[in-house]
């Protein structure tokens, strides 16, 4: 994979054609696996199976060694047992990176593995820059593997184009699950809509020169399975956007919450967005002397029968 810097905004609109495209080779996956589901890898230390869990989990150099070596072997053991029932990986960089060059080096050897296994992978990070940062963070990303990336777009243009470059993808925040984003996300505009309307619209706007044989652009767009009420603005919003959806599982988002966020395929199925679950698939209940990796196994498993049940 090219690991060399992006061009300009204005290179990335090129008409040229790039080889890869990350839309559709996500819609692709989708449709190959038949679950619209992504698992986010959220490592925890104080949640790992205490099988694999270090006797130390202190903020020395010693115990991020240990603890980095643990979150590895636990995400290692995540993307085996999922693979099979899921469409996509989402590997949040922070709960890797605060152990240090270790903890990058894991989180590296994940994404790796994520990629060989086939899934979608996501690489869950947040940039927000412009210029030279935006294109040095952009290139990073194509280096490690990641098929898609998330990154913030209150920068605008200068700080999104350069992680379309190649064909790879990005999901960019506009509307997020936690309940704090409800004052900014949600104050109203000179023209009556939300300001994560008037960013839904950029975000199509953006997209639209993206567009793929799939009917999706490369450019995503973030939505908490938690704002049910605004998801069928949104999505009339971005007809050519694929939607990853946070808030599932643990965090209160149900079947129906989600719905909306698929778009209708004269087929009678369902496309177009991408249901993510992290602790209720990672960190799942099981019966005593179950195998974690079994456990994790059967919620994903479960998950995806669930998102099956809605999209057809």
């Amino acid at each position: 994979m090219s690991s060399a810097a992006a061009g300009s905004p204005a290179n990335t609109a090129s008409t040229v054609k790039p080889a890869f495209h990350a839309g559709d080779f996500l819609m692709e996956r989708v449709a190959r696996i038949g679950s619209a589901t992504c698992v986010g890898l959220d490592p925890v230390i104080e949640r790992l199976p205490e099988a694999i869990r270090p006797a130390s989990a202190g903020l020395s150099a010693s115990d991020f060694t240990a603890c980095a070596a643990a979150i590895e072997q636990f995400s290692l053991g995540v993307i085996e047992s999922v693979a099979t029932d899921t469409a996509a990986v989402k590997i949040q960089a922070a709960c890797y990176e605060r152990y240090g060059p270790e903890g990058y080096a894991a989180m590296w050897r994940v994404l790796a593995a994520a990629r060989a296994s086939g899934l979608a992978v996501v690489l869950d990070f947040k940039r927000g820059d412009i210029g030279i940062s935006a294109e040095h963070y952009a290139a990073s990303a194509r280096a490690s593997g990641a098929h898609w990336t998330t990154i913030s777009p209150y920068l605008g243009a200068d700080g999104i184009l350069p992680f379309l470059a190649e064909g790879f993808g990005s999901f960019a925040l506009v509307r997020t699950s936690n309940p704090s984003g409800d004052a900014l996300q949600a104050q109203p505009m000179a023209d009556g809509s939300s300001v994560a309307l008037r960013v839904a619209r950029m975000i199509d706007e953006l997209g639209r020169p993206t567009v793929g044989t799939s009917g999706y652009s490369t450019l995503g767009a973030v939505i908490g399975a938690t704002k049910r009420d605004e998801i069928a603005a949104l999505r009339a919003a971005m007809p050519h956007t694929i939607f990853l959806v946070p808030g599932y599982g643990a965090q209160g988002g149900t079947a129906d919450d989600v719905r909306a966020c698929f778009t209708k395929q004269a087929t009678g199925s369902a496309r177009g967005a991408l249901i993510t679950a992290s602790r209720s698939v990672i960190y799942p209940k099981s019966a005593p002397g179950t195998a974690w990796q079994s456990a994790i196994r059967d919620a994903a498993r479960t998950f995806a029968d669930e998102i099956r049940a809605i999209t057809g």
